[in-house]
């Protein structure tokens, strides 16, 4: 089975459509994820999101910790705001596809 990451290319979406494909109009957009702080951020995704709940609960105490530091770091990474919250860009991909 091919990822669903896969979905947002221009080749898989051909060959997901094939000849039902008559038209196709993609856009890159970006979406900004708004949270308290990093920390926020991480609370939630370890709280909700299913890879990396799992993720950390694979791991002992200390690697859980280690695994966090580095989440944090990376969201701070690319955060955009000033103010000690955070805003975290995330690129998408916008398709209409009309099909035949």
């Amino acid at each position: 089975m091919k990822s669903p990451a896969l979905w947002g290319t221009e080749a898989r979406l051909r060959e997901l459509f094939g000849e039902r494909l008559d038209s196709m109009a993609i856009e890159r957009r970006e979406f900004v994820f708004r949270y308290r702080s990093a920390a926020h951020w991480l609370e939630v995704f370890r709280t909700f999101y299913g890879p990396m709940h799992k993720a950390f609960a694979a791991l002992d105490a200390d690697k859980q910790q280690a695994l966090a530091a580095d989440l944090t770091a990376l969201a701070e990474r690319f955060n955009r705001a000033k103010d000690g919250t955070l805003m975290g860009p995330s690129e998408y991909l916008e398709v209409i596809i009309r099909c035949k």
